[in-house]
């Protein structure tokens, strides 16, 4: 396996976390780690010294810049795994502008900033957008989700949107859509769920998945669940 510099987006916990654990097995691989929680960063990847973490913060209006400081320092990104976001579980009737607002700007507008940002550094590059079952045409629909649920839809449209616009290029762009998933933020919106799958399970797939498969497929949206539909 070739050494690549690597960016994760959302890695202080859940998938995130995993997804970069996984990668840092490699120490040729450099993983450049950005969340909101710096100080829970840097305790979780103290051991491994190919693993930067860096302080963002996707609902800022100067995400793009902030990014662009970070990306500027590296020669190249060969894989950018956009995981970050946010989930409100509320009553349509009960969502506020603030709710709705917070969700387009972490599972949408923040992602397609630091993309923006990446985008400069890249020559073969593939990027991972992290959506959800809930944003992919023709699944099963959850109440609730109403914010959470159209932005991840989004994310999905944005998917195809670059893929077509760099489809002369060696940059790919493609989208995976989880089921339900053990992490920090599930249980928190539903408490007491238990999911069929851990985060350390799927952030194992996501990670193979981002290594090879941009080779085969570009501006796919893939459903990854247990479930069905």
């Amino acid at each position: 396996m070739t050494s690549k510099t690597i960016v994760v987006v959302g890695a202080s916990r859940g998938i995130g976390k995993s997804i970069v654990e996984q990668f840092a097995q490699n120490p040729d691989h450099r993983i450049i780690a950005l969340s909101r929680n710096l100080d829970k960063m840097r305790m979780a990847f103290a051991e491994f010294e190919n693993v930067e973490c860096h302080l963002i913060d996707l609902a800022s209006d100067t995400i793009k810049n902030d990014c662009e400081i970070i990306f500027d320092k590296l020669n190249s990104i060969d894989i950018l795994i956009n995981n970050a976001g946010t989930l409100v579980n509320k009553p349509f009737t009960e969502l506020t502008r603030e709710d709705i607002q917070l969700s387009y700007n972490v599972n949408v507008i923040g992602v397609m900033q630091i993309t923006q940002a990446a985008v400069a550094k890249m020559d073969h590059a593939h990027i991972v957008n992290i959506s959800s079952v809930g944003g992919f045409q023709g699944s099963v629909k959850f109440p609730g989700l109403s914010a959470y649920s159209t932005s991840k839809a989004a994310l999905c449209s944005f998917t195809e949107l670059f893929a077509e616009e760099y489809k002369e290029t060696n940059i790919k762009m493609n989208c995976l859509c989880l089921g339900a998933v053990q992490t920090e933020m599930l249980e928190e919106a539903f408490p007491g769920y238990q999911a069929p799958l851990s985060a350390d399970k799927m952030a194992e797939y996501i990670v193979r998945f981002s290594l090879t498969e941009d080779q085969w497929m570009n501006g796919k949206i893939i459903p990854v669940s247990l479930s069905t539909p």
